[in-house]
């Protein structure tokens, strides 16, 4: 079985917007290094662009949640979009669709 790989591309946007595309699985193997590079973002806006993401579990959805309270805190904003059927079937089970800000496509997000 090959180790879950998880790889972050970064698009700036206007408004001091930063999109930001996972791609691989964010999954228990690869929080710690998503929650790194995600939190040193200095954007006043992070989007996280998740339709690259193929397998999204608990661990994940912790990790989410945990960059949602992170930049909260430090009074900057975040979204979720382009979540996959399975990692939008995820967050639905864990009851997150209502807490974090969560779009159908980044244009939404961004808007």
């Amino acid at each position: 079985m090959q180790p879950a790989k998880l790889d972050i591309t970064q698009q700036p946007a206007s408004n001091g917007t930063l999109i930001a595309r996972p791609t691989g699985k964010l999954s228990l193997e690869t929080v710690s290094g998503f929650l790194q590079e995600t939190r040193a973002y200095s954007a006043d806006k992070l989007i996280l662009d998740m339709s690259g993401v193929s397998y999204l579990d608990s661990a994940g959805v912790g990790a989410l949640v945990q960059l949602f309270v992170h930049r909260r805190n430090q009074a900057k904003k975040f979204a979720v979009a382009a979540l996959t059927p399975q990692g939008a079937a995820v967050m639905q089970v864990a009851g997150l669709m209502k807490l974090l800000p969560t779009f159908a496509t980044v244009e939404a997000a961004s808007a």
